[in-house]
């Protein structure tokens, strides 16, 4: 079987199972992996850019070397190479469980229970929930689900669709990495600096083309193409910005503005400054519009794994 059909089916059953189970409940690879990645910091960390690409070099690299070990093991078998990308698949995507999380915090919100959203708001992003109202907790969530449909779906099939299963595994590896100690807390700002480069690189094409997707499934792809255009380059992220920024036009919202993280207040510029303020409605929206962007970011991610093989 060509490679391209193994890719275009294991990744159709790894996005189905994803849409049906979700992420499991106990032993997510991806934990697995973040806790044997916590046990190198431990044993690595120096307050020096250095020792934290090592660290990078040690996580990602052993990430990517297992599963090209494992690809190279059954590429005589179609079979398994299918079942193999399809757990690999299920695995490193988590489209069914941000939308799960958005939509739990949407119905608290809807319910009048604030205090219920700040308390499931962490799940979702990094962000001070206390210093959040009704609103506030809005916009962080669709945010949120804009930023993670190019973190956990997309930029995954992007890596897969160029590199196969390693590529799949690497790029969560180096995703993972950088939500550990990619911040800029005093404790990583040296150390993380590598993990979040790599991440920058690795998320570019991801991020472009779930922007680009976004204005083709959106509710107002005008919109959506003007804020990408104008607002993208403003947010500090060269990769948060298109797709926040696509997002904001295509729900036809304000997203940007005043943010706290770790305690740290953060004034970030305002994303189509033309849309209306977020609703909590809004939520529903913006996770109905994360998976229309992560269908039809399958169907480019097997185009190209058929252009190139």
């Amino acid at each position: 079987m060509r490679a391209d059909r193994t890719f275009a089916y294991g990744a159709t059953a790894g996005l189905l199972g994803d849409l049906l189970l979700g992420d499991p409940r106990r032993g997510h690879p991806v934990a697995a992996f973040g806790r044997a990645a916590a046990a190198v910091e431990r044993a690595l960390w120096r307050d020096h850019r250095g020792w934290g690409a090592l660290h990078t070099a040690v996580c990602a690299g052993g990430a990517a070397g297992a599963a090209l070990l494992a690809t190279r093991a059954v590429r005589r078998r179609p079979a398994a190479t299918v079942a193999l990308t399809a757990a690999a698949t299920w695995a490193v995507v988590g489209g069914t469980s941000l939308g799960r999380e958005a939509r739990a915090i949407g119905a608290a919100l809807e319910a009048g229970d604030v205090e219920a959203a700040r308390a499931r708001l962490p799940h979702l992003c990094g962000r001070d929930p206390q210093s959040l109202d009704a609103p506030g907790i809005a916009r962080a969530v669709v945010e949120s689900v804009a930023e993670n449909t190019s973190d956990a779906v997309v930029g995954a099939l992007v890596w897969g669709a160029l590199a196969g299963v390693p590529g799949l595994i690497a790029f969560r590896a180096v995703n993972t990495l950088d939500a550990m100690v990619g911040h800029r807390s005093p404790r990583h700002l040296r150390y993380g600096w590598a993990s979040a480069r790599l991440d920058d690189v690795a998320g570019w094409p991801g991020a472009r083309l779930t922007a680009a997707l976004a204005v083709a499934a959106g509710d107002d792809r005008r919109g959506a193409t003007r804020a990408w255009r104008e607002d993208a380059r403003k947010h500090p992220s060269p990769n948060a910005g298109p797709v926040e920024a696509s997002f904001a036009g295509a729900l036809g919202v304000r997203l940007g503005g005043t943010l706290s993280y770790g305690g740290r207040v953060e004034h970030r510029p305002v994303l189509n400054g033309g849309g209306r303020a977020v609703e909590v409605a809004d939520i529903e929206r913006a996770v109905r519009l994360s998976r229309r962007v992560g269908w039809l970011a399958l169907g480019a991610a097997i185009a190209v794994r058929k252009v190139r093989t």
